[in-house]
């Protein structure tokens, strides 16, 4: 990663809670090298980004990826554990928020990932609000995702990372995705025409001094969607039985994919890749502009 910083070849980044807490094996172990493969063939370096023994990995080996994969004990790390599970030498996987900490620790300025946290549904009765957020708001990188998570109260979410001065930029779509869907209901409040036009933004932002991300919604590909009407009855469903089993914090969303995968017979799953894969793909453009 150092030489490719000292020499100006691009570099994306990528999360490792989708290998430990987003998929099953052998489907994240498989993943994580095609991601990884996508970034390279587009001229680009990976850096999958996580926590191994307490030492901070910016780009992992494939055995690293393999181990990963593999240990279903490996703590998912926030930006709250961070530190402590540096401390105590610990291997996790780092989520969003986290991966855009050591991202930009690393001066790197593009990273793709699935879809990132926000306010979670009956958020006025449990306060669930991901640290995805605030992170967001926190540091200058272009995050290349397929909107909010599917699973989340998606107008409330919208209108808090719009407060908290993070741009919401939709990739030629009128509207903002959301996650397995291409349409959320929800108005972009910036759209994208061209990927020069992203790269232009970045540039223009880092001029004027302003430090929250910029995050660049791209809508799942077309033959990849499950739309809203169809996907929505299998999230209400996994989140009443996350309720009745009581599953709290950084294992709801864990929880709900699973279930939704179950529910959906697969689809969900097939989709996350499709989704991501092309994240990547928009990422690696963005990167070589």
């Amino acid at each position: 990663i150092n030489k490719a910083l000292n020499q100006k070849i691009p570099i994306v980044a990528l999360e490792s809670t989708i290998i430990t807490h987003g998929m099953p094996f052998p489907d994240n172990y498989e993943t994580a090298i095609k991601a990884e493969k996508i970034v390279r063939y587009a001229g680009c370096i990976p850096a999958t980004i996580a926590l191994i023994n307490g030492q901070i990995k910016i780009g992992l080996t494939q055995n690293e990826i393999y181990y990963l994969s593999k240990t279903q004990s490996t703590k998912k790390l926030s930006t709250s554990d961070l530190a402590m599970g540096i401390v105590q030498k610990i291997t996790g996987s780092t989520t969003v928020a986290a991966t855009l900490i050591l991202a930009a620790l690393a001066k790197i300025s593009v990273f793709a990932t699935g879809g990132i946290g926000g306010v979670h549904r009956g958020f006025e009765k449990d306060f669930d609000i991901s640290a995805d957020l605030k992170q967001l708001a926190s540091v200058p990188i272009n995050v290349v995702c397929a909107g909010p998570k599917a699973i989340l109260d998606l107008p409330k979410t919208i209108e808090l990372i719009g407060s908290l001065g993070v741009p919401i930029i939709t990739f030629r779509s009128q509207d903002v995705p959301a996650f397995w869907s291409r349409k959320s209901g929800l108005k972009s409040p910036i759209i994208a025409k061209s990927v020069k036009e992203i790269a232009h933004s970045y540039l223009v932002r880092s001029q004027l001094g302003l430090n929250e991300s910029q995050l660049i919604c791209n809508p799942i590909p077309i033959k990849n969607e499950i739309k809203r009407q169809i996907i929505e009855p299998a999230i209400n469903q996994s989140i009443e039985l996350a309720k009745i089993r009581q599953i709290k914090g950084q294992d709801v969303t864990p929880f709900l994919l699973s279930k939704i995968n179950e529910a959906t017979r697969g689809q969900s799953l097939e989709a996350n890749k499709a989704l991501l894969f092309n994240n990547i793909d928009l990422a690696t453009k963005i990167a070589n502009t």
